[in-house]
């Protein structure tokens, strides 16, 4: 294929070395093989492969110069070339290197990356990527990964660029560093991108690091150090990614950065892709495969829409990063709308008040759950309360008024019309579903803090406000105000206070939740957002009082129910007796254990007072005892 190898060289003393190599081409592939130095090179030669045993600055020298010429070169690997081996997958071991350029197939056209007319091997890092490239992090053993992650966060330094794509794309926008290459194949990658980058689709690629938030520095932080691994498809928001065939990158400052392992700075950076600039010997690992003519529409891909810009940018600049991540202002603008319009009084919102409030009133005295829960999902209540969550979050007085005002009419509609309900309702009697509304504990307190989350969650994201109807379901507003009316209709305090502590149990964890999600959210900053916090957080600390009062009580009462498993079967008198605990009531003086006992004729009261002796001696106090008997016949 070749006439003849020239074997270019640095310096005379790598001579001595490469003598070796000299015979072995000569006796295995029959080729006249000269050694000359680079000083002493002029131009190409048709019909020659030069072999490089040079370092980066001369192989960057020697592309620059031939650059779109038809000089066929393999490269030798060396230890004063490591980014040229490892761009180009050059073997360790020399003599392979030599085979993997003469075995018989050509030389590969590749692209050559060049920034402001200089060639690039391997990357140009602007500022500090952290861990994106190998080379920082790829070494490093656990407790130094560590330490490089929390030295990473006690400092970091933005700066603000302006990148200007080949089409004319502007991102102006704030980060902590740039890496730029043009490939990265066959294994033989720079960074953390796990993508097939070719050498021959003519386009260079950046990777911006730009964490608007500690929250999202940190996950990177943890994906570069750790995980080792970045995919397109899955890229973390605090990373910006353009591919392009040139870019233009500026600063109010000078830029200084890193190219091939050599400091450089300049005002601009003027980066371009030459297609097909030199034809290459690739390494053996390397099975890229030209890519042809590519549409030129497919020749650019810009993703920065998770990168700072407008505010932020002059904000990381100039102030620490803040903790949590800011929302944009698009989406910011757009919620504030929403949850404005949620927050006023409407014709609509006190029918569906009225609606809502019968249903679950007659679901309740029906003891029916598919009818409470038409009333939960029709109830318009969560609306003001998380525009009044986002008013608290922000310190917006406008909102929270027109909020509060909202929530309280629409309290005060829930009481008055399941009042006027009960009050013509002719039944009287305490249903299961209106029972278990009147003893609210922690777990209460648990989901309406979910809810809360879940509900702020939702309306700040568009696309998933579809499960608002589940967060309806599981927070249920309206019926605890329902059975608050009905107690008021009887008149019974009793289950007017456990009925109406579980709404507010509803109200307040929502609220704080609600408020705490769009905190982190980014839709205020932690400053603005501390006196509303610290209010509503004081608020929920009252309400948690009684709660955990009934919560511990719960826990007493599933003891109890424990400690009455070892009694399920008792001999008494000679006959077997099947006892079953049906529920444990702490509210009396004396506990009162609800139980059903199975026998197979009726017990007299002695029979009686000895099953009530067993459950005094296994749960060591006196208890109140009521009996459901039952009698099995055979």
């Amino acid at each position: 294929m070749y006439d003849r190898v020239i074997l270019l060289i640095g310096i005379a003393a790598d001579e001595a070395l490469l003598t070796g190599i000299e015979e072995y081409i000569e006796t295995q592939y029959g080729l006249k093989t000269e050694i000359v130095l680079f000083s002493g090179y002029s131009s190409p030669a048709e019909g020659v492969l030069y072999l490089l045993y040079l370092s980066d600055e001369e192989i960057r020298d020697l592309f620059a110069r031939v650059s779109s010429t038809t000089m066929n070169v393999g490269i030798l690997s060396n230890e004063r070339c490591p980014y040229a081996v490892k761009s180009f997958g050059i073997s360790r071991d020399t003599f392979e290197a030599v085979d993997d350029a003469l075995s018989g197939t050509e030389a590969i056209p590749v692209d050559l990356l060049k920034c402001n007319g200089m060639p690039v091997l391997g990357t140009i890092i602007i500022g500090n990527v952290h861990g994106m490239n190998r080379e920082e992090g790829g070494r490093m053993g656990i407790l130094k990964k560590i330490s490089a992650v929390f030295s990473s966060l006690m400092n970091p330094a933005f700066e603000g660029y302006t990148i200007t794509t080949a089409k004319g794309n502007v991102t102006a926008t704030a980060a902590t560093g740039i890496m730029i290459f043009e490939h990265n194949v066959g294994g033989v990658s720079h960074n953390l991108l796990q993508e097939n980058l070719s050498l021959h689709d003519g386009r260079l690629h950046a990777l911006i690091l730009a964490p608007s938030s500690i929250v999202s520095y940190i996950y990177y932080l943890f994906v570069s150090y750790f995980l080792r691994r970045l995919f397109l498809k899955h890229m973390p928001r605090s990373i910006g990614f353009i591919a392009s065939t040139a870019l233009e990158i500026t600063s109010m400052r000078l830029i200084d950065y890193v190219q091939d392992g050599e400091l450089f700075n300049e005002t601009l950076l003027s980066l371009k892709v030459e297609p097909d600039a030199i034809h290459l010997h690739l390494g053996r690992n390397i099975t890229d495969i030209p890519a042809g003519n590519m549409k030129e529409e497919e020749k650019e891909m810009v993703r920065v829409q998770g990168l700072p810009k407008g505010e932020m940018v002059t904000l990381l600049e100039s102030e620490p990063i803040p903790f949590f991540p800011r929302a944009r202002e698009d989406d910011f603008k757009e919620l504030f709308v929403a949850l404005r319009q949620s927050a006023s009084v409407s014709s609509i919102f006190i029918m569906l008040m009225i609606l809502s409030t019968l249903l679950a009133t007659t679901g309740l005295f029906q003891n029916s759950v598919p009818v409470i829960i038409g009333a939960m999902i029709l109830a318009p209540l969560m609306s003001p309360i998380v525009s009044f969550s986002m008013g608290v979050v922000r310190g917006e007085k406008e909102l929270l008024t027109e909020s509060a005002i909202t929530l309280m009419l629409g309290i005060f509609t829930a009481l008055l019309f399941s009042c006027l309900f009960t009050y013509i309702m002719p039944l009287n009697i305490l249903t299961d579903e209106m029972r278990s509304r009147l003893n609210p504990n922690v777990l209460d307190l648990v989901v309406a803090i979910l809810s809360g989350v879940a509900g702020a969650y939702a309306h700040a994201k568009s696309e998933i406000a579809k499960s608002l109807a589940g967060v309806a379901i599981a927070v249920a507003l309206v019926p605890p105000l329902s059975v608050t009316g009905i107690g008021i209709g009887w008149w019974d305090m009793e289950i007017v206070y456990g009925s109406f502590l579980l709404f507010l149990t509803n109200l307040a964890g929502m609220t704080l939740a609600a408020a705490l999600t769009f905190l982190l959210l980014g839709f205020a900053p932690v400053k603005r957002a501390t006196r509303g916090i610290i209010w509503t957080s004081v608020f929920l600390a009252i309400v948690t009082v009684p709660l955990f009062v009934a919560f511990f009580k719960v826990i007493e009462q599933n003891e109890i129910v424990k400690q009455l498993k070892s009694l399920e079967q008792l001999t008494i008198d000679g006959r077997e007796i099947t006892i079953r605990t049906i529920s444990v009531d702490l509210s009396r003086e004396l506990p009162v254990i609800y139980i059903k006992v199975r026998s197979n004729a009726s017990l007299h009261e002695e029979e009686l007072q000895k099953i009530k002796l067993h459950i005094n001696k296994v749960l060591e106090r006196p208890v109140v005892l009521d009996v459901l008997p039952e009698i099995e016949l055979r």
